[in-house]
């Protein structure tokens, strides 16, 4: 796989790479294309490596007897944070070392499949940043990230939206769903929007007064 850095822009969002399931290479190579950081997390390193990609920061708590310097001269140049907290995932502090480097915006892979826990965590710990940092979590099925409290995008008839509360969520309102909210509530583990559709080519708006309220655009 070619390496990145076809762009130098603070403005485009970088890139972390986690340790879940891997996504599609067509996938990784468009992300990987405009992403002018790339960020992988200690325990996914030799898997990104096997796939020739240049990574700029190897980050984690580097346990286990885990040596990062070993990476620095096919790597080179790379930048080794060691961040050893464990009150904080690998993920938390990647999220972290974008907000002080000033970075507004990133997609993050491989961060769901494997363990279940690590993927409920890795999405929903979004909360918690989006007033920092704009995250957009992909792999091969779906497309998440968390919305403002007015949403509006154009989208074809027929595609899947899914809309999942961390927490609860109250006066949803949205049009051109195919299963439209009116004044309701989600609320985790409860209820959620799951698999919903776009009623229409056009337009569509959600609208919430309080909580956290994911989109996850999905095709199967």
């Amino acid at each position: 796989m070619s390496s990145h850095h076809i762009v130098r822009d603070d403005q485009e969002p970088a890139l972390i790479i986690a340790n879940g399931a891997a996504c599609n290479p067509e996938l990784l190579g468009q992300l990987l294309e405009w992403s002018p950081l790339v960020i992988v997390l200690d325990s996914a390193i030799d898997r990104v490596m096997e796939l020739d990609i240049k990574v700029d920061v190897l980050l984690g708590d580097f346990d286990r007897e885990f040596d990062p310097e070993k990476y620095k001269t096919s790597q080179y140049p790379l930048e080794i944070v060691h961040a050893p907290a464990q009150d904080q995932t690998d993920l938390e502090k990647a999220f972290d070392f974008l907000i002080e480097k000033g970075h507004k915006a990133v997609n993050v892979v491989w961060a769901t499949g494997r363990r279940m826990d690590h993927t409920l965590h890795n999405l929903t710990i979004a909360a918690l940043y989006q007033d920092l940092l704009k995250i957009v979590f992909f792999d091969d099925h779906s497309k998440a990230f968390l919305l403002p409290k007015k949403f509006q995008k154009w989208y074809s008839k027929d595609t899947i939206l899914s809309l999942i509360p961390i927490g609860t969520v109250e006066n949803i309102v949205t049009q051109n769903l195919f299963y439209p909210l009116q004044n309701e509530k989600l609320q985790l583990g409860y209820r959620t929007g799951s698999s919903n559709h776009v009623a229409e080519d056009g337009i569509v708006t959600i609208e919430f007064d309080k909580g956290d309220l994911m989109l996850m655009e999905c095709f199967d």
